[in-house]
């Protein structure tokens, strides 16, 4: 699984992707909002490294995300 986190503009609000080893798209949020339902993507129990990856994650650069 790869992590994005993409810039927003004006209004926008930056947002979190992440994506399957093929690239496509399984999860966009809102990297300010609580996260949650995560058991979907077989991240429950790591919201905490989840949300410290995201805060430390540079804008534009994708990142493989080993949890």
């Amino acid at each position: 699984m790869h992590i994005i986190k993409v810039k927003g503009k004006a209004k926008i609000p930056d947002y979190i992707q992440l994506r399957d080893d093929n690239f496509v798209l399984i999860a966009y949020f809102r990297a300010d909002r609580p996260l949650k339902n995560l058991e979907k993507y077989g991240l429950d129990g790591k919201e905490e490294a989840l949300s410290k990856i995201i805060h430390e994650l540079p804008f534009g650069k994708l990142k493989k995300l080993t949890i």
